[in-house]
């Protein structure tokens, strides 16, 4: 049964870096599933939910979704495999045109992941999940632990983040937000993008790959590392805004820290933000 919503990750980082106990034990197998949509002529969004391992997703002229995951069981032993196998479920739903990828574990509770360690549990499932999509899907997808995820050739909107991993994006149509906490991120647009996009990360650059003719309005973030832009910008003025809380009897004020640039003549806001990290905007070769 679910208990985190998804997108939401709370981890206790002291229990992922819990020494590993003796995983002598290992079991593989492969799970594989194809849907179609209720409605081809509808909106369509895939999601994927996993804790531990990548995620690959491939866009292609196909009207079907298709699943490959690759689970791996390391145990200290072959009843644990069996316990693991029993307690770590790879959900597979589908309501209309969403499809639901959702890997529940014993350390999922109400507000995230608390995991305890493979000393705790006797040991660790890992789901290295690959997906082939029609080109025009959304996706929203997560990970946390060891494992990057890769989008190609899609032209929906997206929603990707991984909390300990690299986030790789290539021939990207859509629109949408990139996060990678502990890691990089690099988004390759074939289209210049029609709406709003964010591409974050709190310890890793940040490359974005833009077409020719490029028209938008940039908002910078960084505090650690340089930033660079391929092309011609103008600066924007810088936002008066602010926010204003109260906590008690006192107020607390907060600002916007982005600054702004111009290139072309503006259009959709994309951000950059990036704490330990350059942050590069390449105009795409052709």
């Amino acid at each position: 049964m679910r208990t985190a919503a998804f997108g939401l990750v709370i981890v206790c980082a002291a229990a992922l870096m819990t020494v590993a106990a003796a995983l002598t034990v290992e079991d593989k197998s492969t799970i594989r599933h194809t849907w179609t949509f209720a409605d081809p002529a509808a909106p369509r969004e895939v999601k994927v939910d996993n804790i531990e391992g990548s995620i690959t997703v491939k866009g292609e002229h196909v009207p079907s979704v298709e699943l490959v995951a690759e689970r791996t069981i390391r145990a200290e032993s072959k009843e644990k495999i069996q316990e693991a196998q029993q307690k770590v479920k790879l959900d597979l739903t589908q309501d209309g045109n969403t499809i639901d990828i959702y890997v529940d574990a014993p350390w999922r509770c109400q507000n995230g992941i608390r995991d305890r360690g493979s000393r705790y549990y006797g040991y660790r499932v890992r789901f290295d999940i690959d997906l082939k999509v029609p080109a025009e899907t959304g996706v929203f997808l997560r990970t946390i632990n060891d494992g990057d995820i890769k989008v190609q050739n899609t032209n929906g909107s997206f929603d990707v983040e991984d909390i300990n991993g690299g986030i790789e994006m290539l021939e990207i149509g859509g629109s949408g937000r990139a996060y990678a906490l502990n890691g990089p991120v690099k988004v390759v647009f074939s289209r210049n993008p029609q709406a709003e996009c964010y591409l974050g990360s709190l310890n890793g650059a940040i490359d974005g790959f833009f077409p020719a003719g490029l028209s938008a309005d940039i908002r910078l973030k960084n505090f650690n590392g340089n930033i660079y832009s391929d092309f011609p910008v103008s600066y924007l003025p810088a936002a008066t805004g602010q926010n204003r809380e109260q906590r008690g009897n006192k107020f607390v004020y907060k600002t916007n820290n982005f600054f702004g640039v111009r290139i072309g003549n503006g259009g959709p806001e994309i951000r950059f933000d990036s704490f330990n990290g350059n942050i590069c905007i390449h105009e795409k070769k052709q």
